[in-house]
């Protein structure tokens, strides 16, 4: 996850690393998981830009100190 090396890892390293997933998914490569590309096969479509929000999110809730980055003790932590 942490690209540049530097021990820590910035939102743009985060977004990158979790997005490989649901690029895999995309199938057809429109940028929208439909539910045949979901897991189960059922559910409402997904956008990137939605996915990419809710990993922002994620990533605001665990940086526990509000510096910008996850260090090693932030990613180990339950979700917040």
């Amino acid at each position: 996850m942490d690209a540049d090396g530097d021990g820590r890892v910035s939102l743009g390293e985060y977004l990158a690393w979790m997005t490989y997933a649901f690029e895999r998914m995309d199938r057809n490569g429109d940028g929208v998981l439909s539910a045949d590309e979901l897991p189960g096969g059922k559910g409402r479509p997904v956008t990137l830009a939605e996915h990419r929000a809710r990993l922002t999110e994620r990533f605001n809730r665990q940086d526990a100190n509000a510096d910008g980055f996850l260090d090693a003790r932030e990613l180990a932590a339950p979700p917040r």
